[in-house]
């Protein structure tokens, strides 16, 4: 069960957060991953690579990343992705996790600092795994 704090913090799940980083599949989208070494995304995409995750970057420049095609859109991905992972702000990420439903992904994942209430609602009603407000590199290595 989600839970927001007062203060806007949230707490996942940790059964979520197992199945999403154990169960769902090892195909990830990373929104917003590019080759900006100093962004965020850049260096937990080589921590899911390192724990057998393949990363797909989506970002607009549709750059290679780690070895990896890049695509614009998660629409322009001509395969399944399994957890679609978002390093977009919260006015965005509401909308990269409809289209995160509607490419078929079994999860979603908000990035540290990304919080969307009715986006958490919607992906869960449509039977899509998500948790918000935590990284799945501090997450994975936790798992033992």
């Amino acid at each position: 069960m989600a839970v927001v704090h007062g203060d806007g913090s949230y707490d996942g799940d940790e059964a979520v957060i197992r199945t999403i980083l154990t169960g769902l599949g090892d195909t990830w989208a990373v929104v917003g991953l590019s080759n900006n070494r100093n962004r965020a995304a850049y260096g937990v995409a080589q921590v899911l690579q390192r724990f057998g995750k393949r990363v797909v970057p989506v970002h607009p420049k549709a750059e290679t990343v780690h070895g990896e095609r890049g695509y614009a859109s998660l629409a322009d991905i001509p395969f399944d992705v399994d957890v679609v992972d978002v390093f977009v702000n919260s006015d965005l990420a509401g909308a990269v996790a409809d289209e995160a439903v509607a490419k078929g992904a079994r999860g979603v994942w908000f990035q540290l600092g990304v919080v969307d209430e009715a986006a958490h609602e919607r992906t869960r009603a449509a039977g899509v795994e998500m948790v918000m407000d935590r990284c799945p590199a501090i997450e994975i290595p936790r798992l033992g």
